[in-house]
C-alpha cells in the first residue's frame, strides 16, 4: 500500500482509524480519541494483532517502509507491578 496523497484521508476497513497524508510525504494516523499520532503507534496498538491473511490484506498499516520502527511509547505501557501480599494474609 502506498503511502497517503498530501490532502486526502484514507479510512481502515477494519479498525476505522484514518491516515491523513500531509506535505512532504508525511502522514497523521487519526485514532477514535486522542491526538493524531503515527503509523508506528497505530502498528503497536492494534495492527500487529492481525491473525489472518485476509485482515492482514485489508490492513493500510502492514507495510514496514511506511511505518517505520516503533518508538518508545507506541504500545501501551505495562501497569505497574501491585503487591498484594498483605492483604491476602
Amino acid at each position: 500500500m502506498a503511502s497517503v496523497p498530501p490532502g486526502t484521508r484514507q479510512r481502515c476497513a477494519l479498525c476505522q482509524v484514518e491516515i491523513q497524508g500531509l506535505v512532504g510525504g508525511l502522514e497523521q494516523v487519526h485514532f477514535s480519541q486522542g491526538q493524531p499520532s503515527t503509523r508506528s503507534k497505530l502498528y503497536a496498538r492494534v495492527c500487529q494483532y492481525l491473525r489472518t491473511d485476509e485482515q492482514k490484506g485489508q490492513c493500510l498499516n502492514q507495510d514496514p517502509s511506511l511505518r517505520g520502527e516503533t518508538q518508545p511509547g507506541d504500545a501501551y505501557m505495562e501497569p505497574p507491578v501491585a503487591d498484594l501480599g498483605a492483604m491476602g494474609a
